[in-house]
């Protein structure tokens, strides 16, 4: 009897152990949970904190200019970072060829443009500058035509026919018997650095008739846009600008042209994105590459390439590289 007795409550110890143990197990699991939980929710409001600090004011932000296409980029971070209302029309920027200078001169302590020209690298050797050249936010290089036109698609080779001069009418590619209006932009503006780097990769670009050289961006979509002057034109720019930016700026205008598939891939935010799209490249931040670790212009960079500073870019329009 007492050793049944004895096997009993030995057999109820153990029970109660595992009982206990079990409890325990719970007790610490719940507890882990409870805890990853409350990490959560502080490295959340540390997060939220993190991206919604004031980092400048106005009188201490630095210097910076900005091309044309670059100038939302530049308004929405300096507001996002400062926490001010910002007067747009005082920031004063001044495109893609004298921010260079600038920047070569030390007048400013950071620009964000398209890649730099050979005139503008060599102006920096003259200077005794080495430019640093970091992607911010990755884009496209796009060509257009007017919506009417019936060509939705070029290879890579038949743009390079088109602006080598061997290509002259659209229906040896397809399209209407139309003697074909090639644009260009003049040197040193970004669209014409970018046309030389990442279309025609040393191939000779003809030389451009003064009717076909235009000065801006925004005038050579509104002559390929117009159907009496422009159905049989072609012309080209970055996909910011082109597809969102000048929406802002005219959208009528803007309907009446079509991006261009290039090689069957469309220039969209995913293919610019996965660079799938052939003429994918960047805008930059540029700047003095003798610059200080503890400089704000590598502050700023930093600051530019972070979470906050990528998402900024990209409720601007733009596609993050980070």
């Amino acid at each position: 009897m007492k050793e049944k007795k004895s096997k009993l409550i030995k057999v109820l110890l153990v029970l109660g152990m595992i009982f206990l143990c079990v409890a325990i197990y719970f007790i610490g699991i719940n507890y882990y949970k409870e805890q990853k939980e409350k990490e959560k929710i502080n490295n959340e409001l540390a997060r939220e904190k993190m991206m919604n600090e004031k980092l400048y004011t106005l009188e201490n932000y630095p210097k910076v200019d900005a091309s044309l296409a670059t100038q939302p980029l530049a308004n929405a971070i300096i507001k996002n970072f400062t926490r001010e209302n910002v007067n747009e029309e005082t920031l004063n920027y001044s495109n893609t060829h004298p921010a260079y200078v600038k920047l070569i001169n030390d007048e400013v302590d950071l620009i964000l443009v398209t890649e730099p020209s050979q005139e503008e690298l060599a102006l920096a050797a003259e200077k005794g500058v080495e430019l640093e050249v970091i992607p911010v936010v990755k884009e496209g290089f796009v060509f257009y035509v007017n919506s009417k036109n019936p060509i939705d698609n070029l290879t890579t080779k038949q743009i390079q026919q088109i602006y080598t001069g061997d290509i002259t009418n659209w229906n040896v590619l397809g399209g209407n018997d139309e003697k074909i209006t090639a644009y260009q932009r003049p040197t040193n503006s970004g669209s014409q650095t970018g046309m030389l780097s990442l279309v025609m990769k040393g191939l000779n670009l003809m030389e451009a008739p003064k009717e076909t050289l235009v000065e801006t961006m925004s005038e050579i979509i509104n002559l390929v846009s117009n159907y009496t002057n422009g159905k049989n034109a072609i012309g080209y720019s970055y996909y910011y600008y082109a597809n969102t930016m000048f929406k802002t700026i005219d959208e009528n205008v803007a309907s009446n042209i079509k991006l261009l598939a290039i090689d069957n891939v469309k220039p969209n935010n995913q293919t610019i994105k996965d660079s799938s799209y052939p003429f994918t490249t960047a805008y930059y931040i540029v700047i003095n590459k003798a610059d200080a670790p503890n400089s704000a212009s590598r502050i700023l960079a930093k600051q530019l390439l972070s979470e906050r500073g990528q998402k900024v870019a990209e409720e601007a329009g733009y596609v993050p590289v980070n």
